[in-house]
């Protein structure tokens, strides 16, 4: 078993995990240490299931599966939206031939469309799309999206500035999308057995331009990286068997605050 993701509070206590079986199981808490299968996806995939994510809890019960024969799964709880329905739906996304290791869904507010208009009668902001990231064995990181108009998976093609001189030489182990502060700005990690990790930034929605920036190189191949909630600081976890904590300064630059080594 590589990885388990909890959902949103408002489903109850439910339970993703993924296995080199290349199964994905769910389990809910029926009662207080009392666990129930409610959902036993074995064949999901031909070889093995690396790293599982909830989506956002505004969009419903959905789980992303990323596995080592170059797809992505999207298992979606209920058809059309009916919480009532105990069936799961199944959507593939062909990622890379060479495999997919991670998956992280954007957070629901990533791409709301600001509306300038104070009426009282319309929302502040209305979300289009659930967008992912993904990280392969090809090196490489990518971005999907799916339309609320057509229900289907892209890719997204918006531009990623100095892929030359700051990218990813060999597999992508880990991504993680920052949870929303600032407007109109997302935020990527990803993190990659070459030894780096590298922050993504957009900035101005959907189209425009990512900039990878080098966070830092490390002794040992970094295995996983995750936000806090507020998405100020970054958890680096390496091959030394230490996990370091970073945090952005005011001029941008990225700096250790902490760090936790392993204890004997």
């Amino acid at each position: 078993m590589w990885q388990v993701a909890w959902s949103h509070p408002k489903f109850g206590i439910v339970l993703a995990s993924c296995s080199f079986d290349g199964s994905v199981l769910i389990h809910r808490e029926s009662r207080p240490r009392e666990w129930t299968l409610i959902h036993n996806a074995r064949t999901l995939h031909e070889s093995s299931v690396n790293s599982v994510a909830f989506a956002a809890h505004e969009f419903g019960l959905i789980v992303a599966a990323a596995s080592s024969d170059g797809r992505i799964s999207i298992l979606t709880h209920g058809s059309s939206g009916d919480n009532n329905d105990d069936s799961w739906n199944v959507d593939y996304i062909a990622d890379n031939s060479l495999g997919v290791n991670s998956v992280s869904f954007a957070p629901y507010t990533a791409y709301n469309i600001s509306n300038n208009n104070n009426s009282q009668e319309q929302p502040a902001a209305t979300a289009t799309a659930m967008h992912i990231v993904s990280g392969g064995c090809d090196n490489r990181i990518r971005f999907w999206n799916k339309s609320n108009t057509t229900h289907k998976w892209e890719m997204d093609l918006s531009p990623i500035a100095d892929t030359d001189t700051i990218a990813h030489s060999d597999w992508v182990r880990d991504v993680a999308w920052a949870p929303s502060v600032l407007p109109n700005t997302n935020i990527v990690a990803s993190c990659s057995e070459d030894r780096t990790v590298i922050i993504w930034t957009q900035k101005g929605g959907v189209g425009n331009t990512w900039k990878p920036t080098l966070l830092n190189t490390f002794e040992e191949p970094v295995w996983r990286v995750s936000w806090s909630v507020t998405g100020s600081i970054l958890a680096v976890s390496s091959g030394d068997n230490s996990v370091s904590l970073w945090k952005q300064t005011l001029d941008g630059e990225w700096t250790q605050v902490s760090s936790v080594e392993e204890t004997k």
